[in-house]
């Protein structure tokens, strides 16, 4: 049976912890940030702890079993 590929696009966007969970970045900190207050804009670029509800799509792109 060949290898699973993991998808491109989802290698440059989540990262593994050292637990084994998945970083993921905010949305909405790349544009159009003068209307963002400052304690909005700081709470977005932090990472975020991708949710249960989605672990099994992510880790589906990423060829993790």
């Amino acid at each position: 049976m060949p290898k699973v590929k993991t998808n491109s696009g989802s290698k440059k966007r989540f990262t593994l912890t050292g637990t084994g969970k998945i970083k993921r970045k905010h949305a909405y900190h790349s544009h159009i940030l003068t209307k963002k207050s400052k304690k909005r804009k700081r709470n977005l670029d932090k990472f975020a702890i991708v949710d249960n509800s989605n672990l099994s799509q992510v880790r589906e792109l990423l060829a993790m079993k």
